[in-house]
């Protein structure tokens, strides 16, 4: 697929006049699948090329280059890491909506370094958020998910097929009326077509009123003549009428998501970045509005309003009293493609791209062809189970089964404890237990499956949320078994057999895995390596097929070395420090100048008082008049002592840490 030159609203009446509509896939869904076969329908990048991205749902290319910076893109790496979790790849219209529903944090800069590590963040995230939807997909759901494309094509005979955003025509038209649109999108009108494009995500504002198409009596004025006889030059197919941009502290580096939208899940914090960020979403929501006040007039007279912005912040631009933009409002778009960081040169781009027409030259036949491929790939519906017999009496559904008060007891028991041990309450835990540990079942109890925690005992959770005092504590006092198997699928089927250990043996497909590889911390697993050599014991600590899969223990004597290896390393420190001082000393102590002697109550004196007792008021200036009248070689001298006793001073702080 190919961006041409040529300008959505001037089109070549040559051209016009030879376009034909071609069947989008949307008319695929409407249509049975008995249909399909008879008449087939194309596919959602039906004007591509001969390059083709096979990760990518209808990404043709026309060029080496522009597969390239495909490939760099946020839509191909989501799409592969997608297919990589067994998930199904989204169209590029998707994955801008999938983007716009994520908070601000998602914003990328193409200009910048920093903005490679915000995409991959980006992603990330998103490959998070989805990760559920992707990796269960409905069986029903396989056609009514199918990916979309966001561009109406029309074909011209005979290789020639021109896609326009569906985006640009008005709200509600049947893709049978595209073309007379786009032939109507040729007239200029009276005053001419403008649009307004909004843009804005974690602190950063772009806005910018442009003019599209100019009125038709300023196209037919463009032919003629200047005052000077020179031909007049002809207008610019766009052109920027008023923009502005403007940045608020409002989103923590690279922690994801506005001030207000983290006070909303958590407890309001109290810091003095929150507070700047709080008032730094204020400022950014008055100067939009104001903005938006002050351009009134001018976005009344607006063609279309596109707003890039998450939910949470399209209130910003709606949702008010007295908005210049109406809720409802016919002529509101979203960007039908991803757009990166809100920028001035970001809106100029976005603007090219939404008037600029896809290109491409396929024959018919070739159509033809992808057409029947892409149909052929897409996954066939589940016949519907036969229904039953009218004579038949309909099955009644079964009602949901109540809990006894006794299972509401015992839910409510689990919840507790849970808390206790996911957040590190030992305490608290130590009382309960003795209380309740008996009618749990034990400390080795299975953790019953409707709470979803990711573990199948008390001790696989607690070395899973990192709390070691409590492992030791089950360990040491409870005697929990740390040889027990982590069910499959126990509240953690996203992360698949993988260890969380890094010391932990390697894991081969379909592996068990024990507390010790949930272990995510050190301070954990040095909790399993000493109590296995102190009470070897007890368990089979360091076998892997039934045992605990601890690698190795962790002995009293084994502590020792370390830390003597940590004071073997500080004292080398200390030595190359002195080393270092000696040898400053020494170079400076080569070339000895004469000093004439110096009355003590200016020179000495001071000194004695600055080194060894409090200082007096002015006591700086003071300094500063005793060495006023010495000659260069008393200075010199003078800030060597003064650097000597710097260095004695960092010496003794060294020696008594």
């Amino acid at each position: 697929m190919s961006s041409s030159q040529y300008h959505v609203f001037s089109l070549p009446k040559e051209l016009l006049d030879t376009l034909i509509p071609r069947n989008d896939f949307d008319q695929a869904q409407a249509s049975p699948p008995e249909a399909r076969s008879e008449s087939p329908v194309p596919a959602a990048a039906s004007g591509a090329s001969s390059r083709a991205c096979n990760v990518c749902l209808g990404a043709m290319f026309a060029d080496v280059d522009e597969q390239r910076a495909h490939y760099r893109s946020d839509w191909h790496r989501y799409n592969v890491k997608v297919r990589l979790n067994g998930g199904a790849p989204v169209s590029e219209s998707q994955f801008a909506q999938l983007v716009d529903g994520l908070e601000d944090s998602i914003s990328g800069s193409a200009s910048s370094s920093e903005g490679d590590s915000e995409d991959s963040d980006a992603v990330a995230t998103l490959i998070h958020k989805t990760r559920k939807l992707a990796r269960s997909p409905s069986p029903d759901s396989a056609i009514t998910t199918a990916p979309q494309t966001p561009l109406a094509w029309f074909h011209s005979p005979p290789s020639t097929q021109v896609g326009v955003y569906k985006a640009l025509f008005p709200s509600g038209t049947p893709a049978p009326s595209y073309l007379d649109e786009l032939k109507e999108m040729q007239n200029g009108g009276d005053r001419g077509r403008t649009w307004a494009m909004f843009m804005t995500a974690g602190g950063h504002f772009a806005g910018a009123i442009v003019r599209v198409k100019a009125a038709d009596s300023e196209v037919d004025d463009q032919g003629g003549l200047t005052k000077k006889g020179k031909p007049r030059k002809p207008k610019p197919d766009t052109e920027v009428l008023k923009h502005k941009t403007f940045h608020r502290y409002t989103t923590r580096r690279k922690q994801g998501g506005a001030q207000s939208a983290n006070d909303n899940t958590k407890s309001k914090a109290v810091s003095a970045g929150a507070m700047l960020r709080r008032y730094g979403e204020q400022a950014l929501r008055d100067d939009i509005r104001n903005l938006l006040q002050d351009w009134a007039e001018e976005i009344d007279e607006c063609e279309r309003i596109f707003i890039r912005a998450s939910i949470s912040n399209r209130r910003i631009f709606l949702d008010y009293e007295n908005a210049v933009i109406l809720k409802g409002d016919e002529r509101l778009r979203t960007f039908p493609f991803p757009t990166r960081r809100p920028t001035q040169s970001e809106l100029l781009r976005c603007l090219l791209e939404l008037t600029r027409v896809k290109v491409s030259h396929l024959t018919e036949e070739a159509l033809r062809a992808q057409d029947e491929a892409y149909l052929a790939s897409l996954p066939k519906p589940k016949p519907k189970p036969p229904t039953a017999a009218p004579h038949e009496p309909a099955k009644p559904k079964e009602k949901q089964q109540q809990l006894t008060s006794e299972e509401i007891s015992m839910r409510e028991k689990w919840g507790r404890l849970l808390e206790m041990v996911t957040k590190g309450r030992l305490d608290a835990l130590k009382a309960f237990w003795e209380r309740e540990g008996t009618s749990l079942g034990g400390v080795d109890t299975a953790v019953p499956e409707w709470t979803n925690e990711r573990g199948g005992t008390l001790l696989q959770i607690a070395a899973r949320h990192g709390q070691a005092e409590l492992a030791k504590w089950l360990l040491e006092d409870m005697r929990a078994n740390p040889t027990l198997d982590v069910p499959v699928g126990a509240g953690g089927e996203d992360e698949g057999q993988m260890s969380d250990a890094s010391d932990a043996p390697a894991l081969l497909a379909g592996s068990r895995r024990t507390a010790y590889d949930l272990a995510r911390s050190r301070a954990v697993r040095d909790v399993f390596r000493r109590c296995a050599a102190v009470h070897a014991d007890w368990w089979d600590w360091l076998g892997t097929e039934k045992g605990a899969r601890v690698p190795s223990v962790l002995s009293t004597e084994m502590e020792e070395g370390r830390e003597e290896k940590k004071k073997a390393r500080r004292k080398g420190l200390k030595e190359r420090v002195k080393e270092r001082e000696v040898k400053e000393k020494e170079k400076e102590g080569r070339t000895p100048s004469p000093v004439p002697e110096v009355a003590p109550s200016r020179t000495t004196t001071a000194h004695a008082e600055s080194a060894a007792g409090p200082r007096r008021l002015g006591g700086s200036a003071g300094a500063a008049e005793s060495i006023a009248g010495l000659t260069p070689e008393m200075r010199a001298r003078i800030e060597r002592e003064r650097r000597a006793r710097a260095a004695e001073a960092r010496l003794k702080a060294l020696g008594g840490k």
